[in-house]
């Protein structure tokens, strides 16, 4: 049984309904013609909770609460203030340098591993690891097809490797330090209110909290750090055994460091 289908915007032009029918092969769901119903009444409809949309060469997942599609946001500005020589917590949290192998075990939308991306440049790599099926697809197509103007994230952005699995499944079948630097960016277990770009990924979103086992796995894993970011108010560097944490003073987000 099947919980979404794929469908296209409203105007079924070519592209889009190709997109959408290579999505629901892809994803092994059903493909349904639009028919200028509401997603709503689709949903209803074929009795699943989620809609894919096929749109301008772009997927969006619409959620009962929710509509959920693929943008550099913030990755954007960092990298752009990268350029200009200042730095970035995540880059400095991880150590990151040309060349190193990254694994990001929680994709989420995509803005850290397009930083870690451009952080380790053509020589090195990220491989980006998301459980939810739809979401990987929104952000693996929008990482590939997305527009924009700045030719450094462009290059970042195609150059992360996004793998459709739970972390944990892969940390315990890759070898010993088979990666530089392993990160981890769970759900906050007490969400920022401001975070709304984040919102509506609590629909869908993997809201297991990391375990000690998986932070064993990501030590043999890793050459030489495990990253875990957090509400900097969180219990959980201590509960995982982090004891060095950075971050600035005022900042709400701080980075547990393992090495």
């Amino acid at each position: 049984m099947y919980d979404a289908i794929v469908t296209t915007g409203r105007k079924n032009q070519k592209s889009s309904i190709d997109l959408a029918k290579n999505t629901a092969v892809k994803l092994n769901i059903p493909f349904v013609e639009r028919q200028n119903l509401s997603t709503s009444a689709l949903a209803e409809m074929h009795n699943v909770k989620y809609v894919l949309v096929a749109k301008n060469n772009s997927l969006r997942l619409v959620t009962e609460n929710n509509e959920i599609f693929f943008h550099p946001s913030l990755a954007h500005l960092r990298i752009k203030n990268c350029l200009k020589g200042e730095g970035d917590r995540l880059i400095e949290a991880m150590n990151l340098q040309r060349g190193m192998k990254v694994l990001d075990c929680t994709l989420g939308l995509g803005a850290d591993a397009i930083v870690e991306s451009f952080a380790v440049g053509e020589e090195g790599s990220v491989t980006a690891l998301e459980i939810n099926p739809y979401l990987a697809a929104i952000v693996e197509h929008g990482l590939h097809n997305f527009t924009d103007n700045n030719d450094s994230v462009l290059k970042a952005m195609h150059r992360v490797k996004v793998v459709n699995v739970d972390y944990m499944d892969f940390l315990r079948n890759v070898a010993d330090d088979s990666f530089d630097v392993v990160y981890f960016d769970p759900m906050f277990r007490h969400p920022l209110e401001r975070s709304t770009a984040l919102n509506p990924l609590r629909d869908i979103v993997d809201r297991r909290a990391v375990t000690p086992e998986a932070i064993a796995e990501a030590r043999r894993v890793a050459k030489y750090r495990v990253v875990l970011k957090e509400n900097a108010k969180s219990l959980e560097f201590k509960r995982l055994g982090f004891e060095n944490i950075c971050g600035g003073k005022y900042s709400p987000i701080h980075y547990g460091v393992m090495l």
